[in-house]
């Protein structure tokens, strides 16, 4: 039999010493998430909104985070890293930790640019999806002078005079830019693409008569609608916006199956346990139901949804390829 020797033994493991090291860390780390999820959330909560202050996203943010905060018990704290149409932000919030303390609070541009953009810095498989808020459709609107009143008007005047027509935009890539793309493609017309650096300064643009047209989503554009500034030509969504009655939708005007819709969604890095998405998805669908929840957001432009994790992953996964097509279909690129 050999000798025990000390200096042999020292910092020596068997196999099964090191097979019950390695069971015991992964107990450990199991149990780990489970417990750090029973006790969430233990300090502030951060919101990356990838977009400037005062946009529809930022604005979703700060409807419900004080509400949120307070049901969870601690501060939503809503953090804005505009930039890059939105990619700087989204990019931030891919790389944080798992932990349920940093979340990305976006809209659709999610789903848009990794089809607009050829190294976008995140990809959708970055997100565990938590939280469809609220909806948004966009709206195609005219001047008065144009004399355009509705959308078969926009297509008539637009096939008698291809290419001298155009329209004013958020932005290239944003929804309602592809909103205007799509109904390009359907009719088979031909307008000119004017982008702006945001929905504001378009609709400066449309209201000050340096351009005819504009698509952009309800929110900036319904004030003005209603105030009969601008004509609401067709929006895009499902139904009739409660707020514009008038104003019908781009199916009743004769495309069917036109719905596009600006969404606001909550996503979580990728691999934030089950048990932390579940408590703040149940918790916001609890303030979105709220009445006075409902009538803010409606004051802002936005219908709201209140769909969990895996409604949002379908939606997600529906729309990534709807709009690469179009994208795609359009040549359209930010690179």
């Amino acid at each position: 039999m050999d000798k025990f020797d000390p200096a042999r033994a020292t910092g020596r493991v068997t196999r099964r010493g090191a097979l019950a090291l390695i069971g015991g860390g992964l107990a450990a780390s199991c149990l780990a998430a489970p417990a750090r999820a029973a006790g969430y959330p233990e300090r502030f909560i951060t919101f990356i909104v990838p977009f400037a202050p005062g946009g529809p996203t930022d604005v979703m943010a700060r409807v419900v985070a004080g509400p949120l905060g307070e049901l969870l018990g601690q501060t939503i704290v809503v953090e804005n890293r505009g930039g890059a149409g939105g990619n700087i932000g989204m990019g931030a919030a891919a790389r944080a930790a798992p932990d349920g303390y940093t979340m990305l609070l976006t809209s659709s541009a999610i789903v848009v640019n990794p089809s607009l953009y050829k190294s976008p810095p995140y990809a959708p498989k970055d997100f565990r999806a938590v939280c469809n808020l609220g909806a948004s459709p966009n709206i195609f609107i005219a001047t008065p002078a144009s004399g355009i009143t509705s959308i078969a008007d926009l297509v008539k005047r637009a096939k008698a005079e291809p290419g001298k027509l155009s329209y004013g935009s958020p932005g290239a890539g944003t929804t309602a830019h592809l909103s205007m793309e799509l109904l390009k493609s359907r009719a088979q017309i031909d307008i000119v693409h004017v982008p702006y650096s945001g929905a504001g300064p378009a609709m400066q643009a449309i209201l000050g008569n340096q351009i005819p047209l504009v698509t952009a989503a309800i929110p900036p554009a319904f004030p003005h609608v209603k105030a009969g500034k601008v004509i609401g030509l067709g929006e895009t969504g499902p139904a009739r916006w409660p707020e514009l009655p008038d104003v019908p939708t781009l199916v009743e005007s004769g495309y069917p199956g036109f719905v596009t819709e600006n969404f606001q969604a909550l996503f979580a890095p990728a691999g934030t346990p089950d048990a932390i998405v579940e408590k703040v998805s149940s918790a916001l669908i609890t303030v979105l139901k709220r009445p006075e929840i409902k009538a803010s957001l409606a004051k802002t432009g936005f219908g709201v949804v209140g769909d969990g994790p895996a409604a949002l992953q379908a939606l997600v996964d529906k729309e990534i390829p709807m709009w690469r097509d179009l994208i795609k279909v359009a040549g359209i690129s930010n690179d």
